[in-house]
This record gives C-alpha cells, sequence and structure tokens, in this order.
C-alpha cells in the first residue's frame, strides 16, 4: 500500500469542501519579509480557513543557537491543533501564498503527529486562479477540536545518519 500524495488539487479540495466531513482548512502564510501573515488572510483567504501563525504555533520561541524556528513543545503543537478545530480522524489541508514554506512546515508537523494532511497544490494562487470564491476579515474561530497527537510517524534523520 502506498501513502497518499502529500498534495491535493483545488478541484478536489472543492468537492470535498462540500462533503458531509468537510477538511479543516489551514492557511500557514508567512514569509521572512512578512513573517505575520494575517493581514495578508484579512484581505482574502479560503472560507471557512483557520489562521495559523508560523511563529506563534508551528514554532517556540527558544535560544538562538536553536536555529531560527524550534519545533513546540508537543504540547504546545496539540493545543494549537484543537484550537483550530481538528478532530481525530480529520483530513487537513493547508495552504499559504509564498513558495510553500509555511504550509510544508505545517503538512510536515500534522504528518508526522498521525494527521491526514495535504497541501493545496499551487497554493492560494491555484485557488484564485480557478475562480473559486475567497472571504475576507478575521479569521473565525472554529469549535475546539478533540485530536490527540502521536509524534514520529515519520521517519526522522539524525545528525550522524545525514553525516554519513
Amino acid at each position: 500500500m502506498t501513502a497518499p500524495t502529500p498534495l491535493i488539487a483545488v478541484a478536489e479540495l472543492a468537492q470535498l469542501r462540500l462533503s458531509d466531513r468537510p477538511p479543516v482548512v489551514l492557511d500557514v502564510r508567512w514569509r521572512l519579509d512578512e513573517p505575520d501573515g494575517l493581514p495578508a488572510f484579512r484581505e482574502s483567504h479560503l472560507p471557512d480557513a483557520v489562521y495559523v501563525s508560523l511563529d506563534d504555533e508551528l514554532a517556540r520561541h527558544g535560544d538562538p543557537g536553536e536555529g531560527r524556528h524550534p519545533l513546540p513543545d508537543p504540547g504546545a503543537f496539540q493545543a494549537s491543533a484543537r484550537r483550530w478545530g481538528i478532530d481525530d480522524g480529520d483530513t487537513v489541508v493547508v495552504y499559504d501564498d509564498w513558495q510553500g514554506f509555511g504550509s510544508a512546515r505545517a503538512w510536515w508537523m500534522l504528518t508526522d503527529a498521525g494527521v491526514d494532511a495535504r497541501v493545496l497544490d499551487g497554493g492560494l494562487a491555484a485557488w484564485r486562479s480557478a475562480g473559486l470564491p475567497l472571504s475576507t476579515g478575521d479569521p473565525h474561530t472554529p469549535e475546539p477540536g478533540d485530536v490527540t497527537l502521536h509524534p514520529g510517524h515519520l521517519r526522522q534523520l539524525g545528525i550522524d545518519e545525514a553525516a554519513a
């Protein structure tokens, strides 16, 4: 059995949004020159998308020796995922509007924690190009989810393995 592709096409997401159990959609906009994606989110986002702050929810503020975006504490990450409205068994679709950095990080962290996560192929630009509806304004706050995250689903490569 092969693992599902990490990408989801715009047309497939549009169809899934009409289903009895639509995916949780996360907007993970982040750029080095504009780390706060909330103003861009307010200008336009997928309907019912939940805004995720890469700096505050997909990373923690650590010692400079730990790098720019050290991973958050597992408990804090689970609390964020629940705040985003994710329940056990949900499919999650992540997107951004710049080179996929934010959405890739969210996909990797969620997939490693056992969540069925996908990245919107082409991001916000592809959704917009397809002429699909967009929303504006502040993020809505979904009902809290009950997801339990179990990190360790993806293979990890240690420093000695990378050196070899």
